[in-house]
């Protein structure tokens, strides 16, 4: 018998926020900056979902640790600019928290700083404060399970009860390693079929999502 869903963990960036494309946006800039030129797919597939350590350690393997600090450096700098000229909350996304019943909290690839000014900027932090879990309170970030299930503990709820709202590949392996059912947000970046998978539901608008989890 499938569990009745107790919990709504939402991804952070591209999920609450729509910062994928900013961040994107950065990345292939410092690329060409920096010797690593990406496409913005290339961006994706490499980047978005994982933690800042993850992506520090593949351009260290790429351009050398030197670069790598400068380019993290450059990344928060950049980042933080653009966020604050034009960050927004994603599409649909204040109607359908406004619809959930559910209890919800956030687990996210970034840092806590970087939620509080994302989440600060689009007026959603109150929504979420003290439900907040970054990955850099445990040992692995996505793909791996850890956060996922940290979350769960926190927050007093079985993993088979949580269901996971993402918009990346290894947010959505994340959440099927820590045996909880997903929704792939695709009206973001990532292509729906990398999000595809057992236990996902693809869905392309927010303002879906609250009648797509009291169907699950």
């Amino acid at each position: 018998m499938i569990k009745p869903i107790e919990l709504v963990i939402f991804d952070c960036d591209g999920v609450l926020v729509d910062s994928e494309r900013i961040a994107a946006r950065v990345q292939v800039a410092l690329g060409a900056e920096l010797g690593w030129p990406l496409t913005e797919d290339e961006v994706v597939d490499r980047f978005i979902g994982r933690s800042h350590a993850a992506i520090r350690e593949q351009v260290a393997t790429q351009l050398g640790e030197d670069t790598a600090a400068t380019w993290s450096e450059r990344f928060e700098q950049l980042h933080r600019e653009a966020v604050d000229a034009e960050i927004a909350p994603v599409e649909g996304l204040p109607e359908a928290l406004d619809a959930l019943i559910l209890p919800t909290c956030v687990a996210s690839s970034g840092s806590h700083d970087k939620m509080r000014h994302t989440l600060g900027r689009t007026g959603l932090y109150e929504r979420f404060a003290g439900r907040i879990f970054s990955a850099t309170e445990v040992a692995h970030g996505k793909p791996a399970p850890d956060l996922f299930l940290h979350a769960a503990r926190q927050m007093g709820v079985a993993p088979a009860a949580c269901v996971v709202v993402e918009d990346s590949r290894p947010g959505v392996r994340a959440a099927r390693a820590a045996g909880m059912r997903s929704f792939g947000y695709a009206g973001g970046l990532t292509p729906a079929e990398r999000l595809e998978g057992p236990d996902t539901t693809v869905f392309y608008d927010m303002r879906e999502l609250p009648k797509l989890i009291a169907e699950r």
